[in-house]
């Protein structure tokens, strides 16, 4: 397959390279930058050394990429996509957009929570989360990747509100991140001396992946659904703890929680389920596209508690892109994702 990234010099667009240097069956045609156009990105990037040393071309030869390119990914900041979107997919390119663009099958709902005319309605996307919506992804021609958080979070979620086994206005998401969910550009917010030995609580009851995870859960149940969701940034580059609360429906027992987990995930290569009981860690996905899923049963308060961890990167970005992009093209959708976790 011939692939091109629209963006390449931000933490997605080089952790797409990595991923992609190791695809056999997957060649990078063309790298943009608007920034940096004509260095090499392995200037900016010495460790893909030897691996690529592509020179980064200007967006403006968007055309010609898109006639060389069978997929497209798009790694721009959001209200970035749309108008690059329309230009590939009338190439008869495949797009998968890691920004926030086509994640929402209602335009309003995107308009409302990013402040910006959605100016592609006609796009027709599919939301991919691969292990919920893989027979969608396997016919698209916009893939809306999903986010970091959302991914960790609707992943511990699903399986209880598939089955039916909670009470849905009682969801509470709490969801810690590494400072690499922040992006690379320059922020006080991200800096070491303002991040380093300490945790902070940000956009409380009005951070943009909330309607995302809404949209999903929803979907699943039948019905509106409404969370409340609290982001936190930690001092890690890279990570995503989400813990889940919810209330449990009367009669509901341990084994149905358990059989909910099991039926969903049990054939799913990249969700690890770490059983009743269980404690995942970020460190243990760290470098991966391995979802990490543990619950616990609080019979006190007749709550259940989920814990889910991903490489924010990776599950919660990259990886989760070049996965639909195997299952867009037909092929084993672990192919190069297999690669361990790192640690320590």
């Amino acid at each position: 397959m011939k692939v091109s990234i629209i963006g390449a010099t931000g933490y997605t667009g080089e952790e797409l390279l990595r991923l992609l240097s190791s695809h056999p069956q997957a060649e990078i045609v063309a790298i943009t930058s608007e920034s940096q156009t004509g260095a090499a990105i392995s200037e900016i990037y010495p460790h893909l050394q030897q691996f690529y040393d592509n020179k980064l071309v200007n967006m403006h030869q968007l055309d010609e990429i898109a006639a060389q390119s069978d997929v497209v990914f798009i790694a721009l900041p959001h209200g970035h996509a749309m108008e690059a979107g329309k230009k590939i997919v009338a190439k008869g390119t495949k797009v998968i957009d890691l920004g926030a663009d086509y994640r929402f099958s209602d335009t309003s709902v995107y308009e409302k929570w990013y402040k910006l005319p959605h100016t592609h309605q006609e796009a027709q996307p599919v939301y991919g989360l691969t292990e919920l919506y893989r027979e969608q992804v396997k016919t698209a021609s916009i893939i809306g990747n999903p986010g970091c958080y959302t991914t960790a979070s609707i992943l511990a979620l699903a399986p209880l509100v598939k089955h039916q086994l909670i009470e849905l206005s009682s969801i509470i998401i709490d969801a810690k991140s590494g400072v690499s969910g922040a992006g690379r550009s320059l922020s006080l917010n991200s800096h070491f001396t303002e991040v380093f030995e300490s945790v902070k609580a940000y956009n409380i009851a009005g951070h943009r992946h909330t309607p995302e995870i809404e949209q999903a859960l929803g979907e699943l149940a039948g019905s509106e659904i409404f969370i409340s969701f609290t982001p936190h940034l930690i001092p890690i580059a890279r990570g995503i703890l989400s813990t889940c609360y919810s209330t449990l429906k009367a009669g509901v027992t341990a084994a149905q929680v358990d059989e909910a987990f099991h039926s969903l995930y049990q054939e799913e290569y990249f969700i690890r389920l770490l059983g009743r009981g269980g404690y995942p860690v970020t460190k243990n996905t760290r470098g991966s596209n391995y979802c990490d899923i543990g619950w616990h049963i609080d019979p006190r308060t007749n709550r259940v508690v989920v814990v889910s961890a991903i490489d924010n990167l990776v599950k919660g970005a990259a990886g989760q892109a070049v996965q639909n992009m195997n299952v867009m093209f037909g092929l084993d959708e672990r192919l190069g994702l297999t690669q361990a976790p790192l640690y320590p």
